[in-house]
């Protein structure tokens, strides 16, 4: 049986290029985005989830506590989850423009929360417009070496969680542990099928981009 590609890096590689290569996104530090792949969740193709409060701190004012993520001594200030219709349902310019609409909601301080500006619920249909010339940047010059492993069909490697961190502690349903890392992790098989564009590097249409989160 032929080796199966490590998608993770084929995603940190599109995170430095993204970060490296576009000033609006100059404030991320791939190394602190810890990619995974999930569950399904209604038609979403990823969701971003912050690790934690304002300026990093791990409790908030009203006493809630993050769980600690740590992966091989280095802190993670975000999770993003690849889920199942982003490996069985999309072409890859689709899966490109999934991962960017994700690095999109980070905050531009990178403390570990979410751009407030950003949300679906307060832009609207400005979001859109606002993230689709980015997206179509980032799709024309994209190297060839980066996009590859989006377009590719078959198994891949990818990081699963053993135990998925809660939202945060303590709380009704909350985890007692406080601390995660690679431990709770394991690399697990996913099949890829990539969906072919109809035309080489077409644009996705409006409704298809606000449907990738």
């Amino acid at each position: 049986m032929p080796s199966r590609p490590d998608f993770n890096r084929a995603v940190r590689r599109l995170l430095w290029h993204v970060a490296r290569t576009m000033p609006e996104f100059a404030h991320l530090e791939p190394s602190r985005i810890l990619v995974v792949a999930g569950e399904a969740r209604r038609a979403s193709h990823a969701t971003v989830k912050p690790l934690a409060f304002s300026q990093k701190h791990r409790i908030d004012p009203i006493g809630r506590k993050k769980p600690l993520v740590k992966v091989n001594g280095k802190r993670m200030l975000y999770c993003v989850t690849l889920r199942p219709l982003f490996f069985r349902n999309s072409s890859a310019r689709e899966r490109v423009a999934t991962v960017l609409h994700e690095l999109f909601h980070i905050s531009t301080s990178f403390d570990g929360t979410l751009d407030s500006t950003r949300r679906h619920s307060t832009m609207g249909r400005r979001f859109n417009l606002k993230f689709r010339p980015l997206e179509r940047r980032l799709w024309v010059d994209l190297p060839s070496r980066v996009l590859a492993p989006f377009a590719y069909d078959g198994e891949v490697r990818v990081l699963q969680w053993l135990e998925r961190p809660s939202a945060w502690l303590p709380g009704e349903r909350a985890s007692a542990r406080r601390t995660y890392t690679e431990a709770h992790l394991f690399t697990g098989v996913v099949r890829m099928k990539t969906r072919r564009a109809k035309a080489v590097r077409s644009t996705p249409t409006h409704e298809k981009l606000g449907a990738l989160h």
